[in-house]
Formats: structure tokens, C-alpha cells, sequence
């Protein structure tokens, strides 16, 4: 039983940090209708660039997820206003061979300058904790990057609910046209977007570097993650992402102590086409894309 409970723990710890990458995954496609292969690879620089900083500057990677997030939301917008702008309209397959290719070009990238060997960054609290009932431990580390990440996740849920810009962004995924005749600059908006989805991968990839390893071989894996996290939810829909990642982490928990590792995924991927059976829009209800209006 007491493993049970430390599996929860730890699939909850988690699934906070797959709901930070899950989110931003799940943006893009409910304002863009667009699925970004290449998100993964947005984890992977926000986890490397907090690798330099704590070299270079000795930044805790806490701290360095600010300077982290601003540089990917730059380099998101420009990237969106650069290509994906390009194809926005196009069928959804032109989209799916753009992305794939970005991915392939920041993973070779990575390659490149740092190799394939697995880095972390090194902190003051690795390997720190405190135990709780039934001799369960929660790592310090994962504790602050699933509070962290769970914050940001709620922040972003509330400013897209109550701010003029968060409200604009809502108004062109739902129906560009409208939003347009509003006065409304649709380009802008994508680009916005695009660059706080990566803003927050970014930021969760600092969160990646504190707990655990990372490998531009890595990028794939967070593509997946955040695709069936914010499937499980339902896509587009934030709450439901912010849902899903915690729903992935406790499956990935558990069916790592009851099953063989090999089995993990599969069990997860299981669950996906479970839910997608019963409920084709995702656990948090109807999903945000059937108000959408082209034009």
C-alpha cells in the first residue's frame, strides 16, 4: 500500500509539470488549428538554456525560468509570424510536414552544439525531502517545479478569462472573421499565441532540468506527453490539458509499479483510446474547437 501511495505522490508531482507542457500544446491548437510537432523540441531549449544560465551564472533553474520564458516567447512569435503564419490557413497536413520539419531542424541543432548525452542541472536541494504519512517522500525538487508549473498552468487559465488580451485570443480561436470585424488583429494574435505556448514550454523545461535528465532525444517524448495529455482533456480545451497531465502522470505512476517498464506507455496510450471511446471530446466536456467558425 505504501507504494501505492508514493506512486500517487509521485504521478501527482508529475503531472503537474506535464500539465505546464500540455497547456501550451493545447493553446495552439484551439486558437490555430494547429498541431505543433515541434513542441517537444520548445521543452528541450527552455530545459538547455536553463543549463547554460546555471553554468555561466549559476541561475537556480527556478529562478531562470523567467529570462527562459521571454526568450521563447520571442523566438515563438517570430517563428509563427515567419513560418507557421505561412500555412495557417492550409489543410491540416501542410501544417503537421512544417512542424515536423522545425522539429527536425532544432533536435539536429541541439545535436550539434551539445551532443546526445544526457545532462541535468544540478541544484542545492537535489535529493532533499520530507516524509509524510506511511513513510511516503516527496522530493523537494518535484515539489516546488509541480507547484511552480501548476501555478503558472492556473495564472494563464485566469489572465485568457479575464484579460482584454486573453479574451481577444479566446474571440479569434472561436471565429476569426468576428473577431476581425471587432478590430481584432488575427496575425497578432497567432503570433501571441504561438509565443506564449512556448513561453511555457520554455518554463517547463527549466522545471525538466531540475528533477530529471534530458537529451535532444527527449523532444519526441514531450510532444507525445503534451499531444495525449491534452487529447485526454480535450483539445483546445486548457482546463482539460491542465486535467489530462495530471490523469497521464498517476497512469504513468502506477503502471510503473505494478508493470513492467516496457509497459508504461502502453498502458497509457491504453487510457487514451479508453476515453477517447467513451467521451470523443476529452474528459473536461465539449471541446473548445466545435464553436469554431472558419472564414
Amino acid at each position: 500500500m505504501s507504494q501505492l501511495l508514493q506512486a500517487t505522490v509521485y504521478g501527482l508531482l508529475q503531472g503537474g509539470l506535464l500539465a505546464l507542457i500540455a497547456v501550451g500544446f493545447s493553446l495552439v491548437w484551439g486558437v490555430m488549428n494547429v498541431i505543433n510537432l515541434a513542441h517537444g523540441s520548445f521543452v528541450l531549449i527552455g530545459a538547455y538554456l536553463a543549463f547554460e544560465l546555471h553554468r555561466q551564472l549559476g541561475l537556480d533553474p527556478f529562478v531562470s525560468m523567467v529570462p527562459v520564458a521571454v526568450a521563447l516567447f520571442a523566438a515563438g512569435y517570430l517563428v509563427q509570424r515567419g513560418l507557421i503564419n505561412l500555412v495557417v490557413k492550409a489543410p491540416i497536413f501542410i501544417t503537421l510536414l512544417l512542424t515536423f520539419g522545425l522539429d527536425l531542424v532544432l533536435v539536429n541543432g541541439l545535436l550539434l552544439i551539445y551532443s546526445g548525452d544526457y545532462r541535468s542541472i544540478p541544484t542545492g536541494y537535489a535529493g532533499d525531502g520530507f516524509t509524510l504519512f506511511s513513510g511516503v517522500r516527496v522530493p523537494v525538487g518535484r515539489l516546488l517545479a509541480a507547484v511552480v508549473a501548476l501555478a503558472i498552468t492556473l495564472a494563464l487559465v485566469a489572465a485568457m478569462r479575464k484579460s482584454r488580451t486573453g479574451l481577444a485570443i479566446l474571440a479569434t480561436g472561436m471565429d476569426r472573421g468576428a473577431a476581425r470585424l471587432m478590430g481584432i488583429r488575427a496575425r497578432h494574435v497567432y503570433a501571441l499565441t504561438f509565443g506564449i505556448a512556448a513561453a511555457l514550454a520554455g518554463a517547463a523545461g527549466a522545471a525538466v532540468g531540475a528533477v530529471g535528465t534530458f537529451s535532444p532525444a527527449d523532444a519526441g517524448r514531450f510532444t507525445l506527453f503534451s499531444f495525449v495529455a491534452a487529447v485526454l482533456g480535450g483539445l483546445g480545451n486548457m482546463y482539460g490539458a491542465l486535467l489530462g497531465g495530471m490523469v497521464l502522470g498517476l497512469v504513468e505512476a502506477w503502471g510503473g509499479q505494478l508493470l513492467p517498464g516496457t509497459l508504461v506507455n502502453a498502458v497509457a496510450f491504453a487510457v487514451l483510446v479508453v476515453v477517447l471511446a467513451v467521451r470523443p471530446q476529452g474528459i473536461a466536456g465539449r471541446a473548445f474547437y466545435s464553436t469554431r467558425v472558419e472564414v
